[in-house]
């Protein structure tokens, strides 16, 4: 078993504490004060009581520290030292219609050694308050469920195989071009899922529980600590031109270590001009 270390400890505490409070308003989610902050894109009382949970814990357990929160936007701290990026509500059309699939992620992001911006992503924390279920990944030191390690599937055919995906609804994203997509790869693989937050299918992933996973459209906070946890696991994360960016979000394949560069065949070829 591997040692948690104290960073991760701090943001397990703090999502444990944001992830009470979720759940709670989660058991009275028709009583809810709900904003609308553009098409189908809700954020509720409890996103927002989440997140300021979290950065109330985070700031004190890290002073001087900077945060990307995605009700909040940046948070400038300290120059030269690290930044926590955080969802505290991914799932939020699940959670508002009552749907116990979503999640909190946290993920700490280095600075470039020469002050040019952001570089490595070195931990990752993605806790799911409904089942109590805490992924973490650490850079070198391997993906976690618990104490138990993660390992992406062991399965070598698309045809066992089950791919998680994100669909554009409601005018946001392009459903032609994810339909073109789908075309290429749903009638290779087992099956496609739809579950409604990026973060936990890519814990999902790196815990074996699918094998690929694409979308389009999605922010750093959705995805920071996901693909870090994948890659942790044994997989692959790239955009859909296959380069392996630190953090996938505007576009974004996942897979194990062989059925990735299989799905990007089929994902580059459905984007070819006919």
């Amino acid at each position: 078993m591997m040692a948690i270390t104290g960073l991760i400890r701090v943001m397990e505490r703090a999502a444990r504490k944001a992830g009470n409070r979720l759940r709670r308003d989660f058991g009275e989610v028709a009583h809810l004060q709900v904003s609308h902050k553009g098409p189908a894109d809700f954020v509720s009382k409890a996103d927002r009581a989440a997140e300021r949970a979290l950065w109330d814990e985070l700031k004190v357990a890290r002073p001087g520290w900077n945060f990307l929160l995605e009700e909040s936007g940046q948070i400038d701290g300290e120059e030269g030292k690290p930044r926590f990026i955080i969802d505290p509500l991914d799932g939020t059309t699940n959670f508002l219609h009552g749907i116990p699939h979503f999640a909190i992620s946290i993920a700490v992001q280095e600075p470039k050694l020469d002050g040019s911006g952001w570089g490595e992503v070195t931990h990752a924390l993605v806790y799911q308050p409904m089942t109590d279920e805490s992924y973490w990944a650490e850079k070198g030191r391997g993906a976690w469920l618990h104490d138990a390690r993660l390992r992406v599937s062991a399965r070598r055919e698309l045809s066992e195989s089950i791919v998680a995906t994100g669909i554009p609804f409601n005018g946001q994203g392009s459903f032609p071009q994810w339909a073109q997509i789908a075309g290429e790869i749903a009638p290779r693989v087992a099956g496609l899922r739809r579950f409604g937050a990026a973060s936990l299918d890519l814990a999902w992933l790196a815990a074996g529980r699918y094998e690929g996973f694409w979308e389009a459209g999605l922010k750093p906070w959705d995805t920071a600590a996901g693909c870090l946890l994948v890659r942790e696991a044994g997989g692959f994360v790239s955009d859909w031109r296959g380069r392996s960016l630190e953090i996938c979000d505007q576009t974004i394949l996942a897979g194990n270590d062989v059925l990735h560069s299989r799905l990007h065949k089929l994902l580059a070829s459905s984007l070819k001009p006919a």
